[in-house]
């Protein structure tokens, strides 16, 4: 494995099928058979090996979270936490953080990460409130990835301009991996199985790939072929002339869900 590629990477998710679910586009036919994307244990160690002095948080069946702080930009930098079994990497930096502090009751010394995880629990803990409502209050340049270890959920998002660079694909045993830097990513995903994760939307292992920035509209992939038709690269992109059917809600929760999109 070239250790110039993994050089570039400060931060770095893993997580087999089961966990993950990545969406299904990425296994087309033409890519399906890839043969030059790593094991999860392979990925693993190269990162080990590369940023010995990084943060690794290992789950179940290879899973893993890792980061380091290696070059960390002022611009755009890079924290990982643990709250109560909920684990946050949060690379960026959000302006209306204050303002959230403020609403949830948080101190000062809040970062985003901590931020993330605290406003996710107050929201999974208020049914009918959907995770993914912590995405839409956040303003700023990030990308994050949260992953809850009691109940298995797993988000991934990046900011609608997409203004820091965050990048994601699927071993041949289908691992989601999720890292800032694209090279890592298609040295471990192989040829075709790997590609910018789309801005202004959110990922969630139980609902797929969906746009907070553009609620009604559905994300759709994108194929992109080479000189021979077959399948090099995977692209997800908000549809905007196809909306997503609306279906008439009814008591309080309705009133609320109809409310966000409204802000949205």
């Amino acid at each position: 494995m070239d250790r110039r590629i993994w050089n570039l990477s400060k931060m770095l998710t893993v997580f087999e099928n089961s966990t993950g679910k990545p969406p299904e586009e990425f296994r087309l036919p033409s890519i399906e058979n890839s043969q030059t994307s790593k094991t999860r244990e392979q990925i693993a160690e190269a990162f080990r090996s590369t940023w010995p002095e990084s943060t690794f948080y290992n789950f179940c069946n290879g899973n893993f979270m890792a980061l380091s702080h290696g070059d960390e930009s002022s611009v755009h930098p890079r924290s990982i936490v643990v709250v109560d079994n909920v684990f946050c990497i949060f690379i960026g930096n959000l302006e209306n953080i204050c303002d959230l502090r403020r609403h949830y009751g948080l101190c000062r010394l809040t970062t985003e990460a901590m931020l993330v995880i605290e406003v996710y629990k107050v929201l999974r803990d208020r049914a009918p409130y959907p995770a993914d409502q912590v995405i839409k209050d956040l303003v700023g340049k990030f990308a994050l990835i949260l992953f809850d270890a009691n109940s298995g959920t797993l988000f991934a998002a990046r900011d609608k301009d997409g203004s820091v660079q965050f990048h994601w694909g699927t071993t041949a045993d289908e691992s989601l991996v999720c890292s800032e830097d694209p090279r890592i990513v298609s040295e471990a995903c192989g040829t075709g199985r790997s590609c910018a994760f789309p801005p202004g939307c959110i990922f969630t292992n139980g609902s797929g790939l969906a746009s907070f920035d553009h609620p009604l509209n559905k994300v759709r992939a994108v194929a992109h072929e080479d000189d021979d038709g077959h399948i090099c690269a995977i692209i997800f992109k908000v549809d905007h002339y196809t909306r997503i059917p609306s279906i008439p809600r009814t008591g309080s929760s309705a009133n609320w869900a109809d409310a966000s999109m409204k802000q949205c």
